[in-house]
């Protein structure tokens, strides 16, 4: 709180914040140095120049009927992959949040049996969320790629495990932090969890459900893109291919469909949230 001294503004805290800002440039600057980033090669006439020459390339875009029809295909595979991944994610993420959510426990609110079997269940589906969300998708793309070949399906498949994983972390956080009583009133009443869920925790915090999972829908399509460098198809592959032969204004239209996309998927995020008001 700020206090007043000899009509001067005096902020009691301001030491204290200087403090904590100093440590922390003192943390991130042999942090910067390990990673060996120096901004000032940014102003480098020469790479200046280099950097000019590259932008240069990806102006005008590419605007021919054929090739537009190549990046419709790839963004139709694109959103289907995006979207069917986060689909079968939420096959995974809905029950394994539950499981984890111990404001719905009927153990918690007092004796009952079972509580060594109910939290060897709750360990078991939290070691499960670790497991699936702490390898990248990157890396069960290129798993799967082995496996099923070039195509949708290794990018369907890895988004599905790895936003699974992300999706029921976040969902039971989520749950966790949402008002529990009227969920705790319906347990004690007898009622089941499912039905503690339902009338209990989803009314209050349906809307920050919907919208983390739109995001991760929209991250999802970024997912969908960078897989496509390692032959999940999609606008990724195109892209893939534009760039081996350095044609950048084919780079550039692709480019200006996933920003839509991006677009798109940030105004659906606002509509779900308006109505679920």
């Amino acid at each position: 709180m700020r206090q007043t001294i000899n009509g001067s503004i005096h902020d009691p805290d301001a030491k204290k914040r200087f403090l904590y800002f100093a440590l922390a440039l003192t943390c991130l600057w042999p942090l910067l140095q390990l990673a060996q980033f120096n901004p000032l090669a940014f102003f480098d006439r020469s790479n200046l120049e280099v950097m000019g020459n590259f932008l240069n390339q990806f102006f005008p875009p590419n605007v021919e009927p054929g090739f537009l029809q190549l990046v419709f295909k790839a963004t139709l595979e694109t959103l289907a992959m995006a979207t069917a991944g986060t689909a079968l994610a939420l096959l995974i993420a809905v029950p394994l949040g539950l499981a984890m959510t111990y404001s719905l426990s009927i153990s918690r609110l007092g004796p009952a049996d079972g509580h060594g079997v109910k939290k060897f269940v709750r360990s078991i589906a939290r070691l499960l969320m670790v497991v699936l969300r702490g390898i990248p998708e990157i890396v069960w793309a290129l798993l799967f790629v082995r496996v099923f070949g070039l195509g949708a399906v290794a990018g369907v498949t890895a988004i599905s495990i790895t936003y699974g994983g992300m999706l029921a972390k976040v969902y039971a956080e989520i749950l966790e932090s949402s008002n529990s009583q009227v969920s705790r009133a319906l347990i004690l009443a007898g009622s089941g969890r499912g039905s503690a869920f339902l009338y209990g925790l989803l009314p209050g915090s349906a809307q920050e459900l919907a919208s983390y999972t739109v995001y991760r829908w929209e991250a999802a399509v970024r997912a969908s893109v960078i897989m496509g460098f390692v032959g999940a198809g999609g606008l990724g592959q195109l892209m893939d291919q534009s760039m081996k032969m350095l044609n950048g204004s084919e780079v550039s239209t692709i480019l200006i469909v996933f920003l839509v996309l991006v677009l798109f998927a940030d105004y659906l995020s606002w509509y779900v949230r308006k109505q679920l008001e």
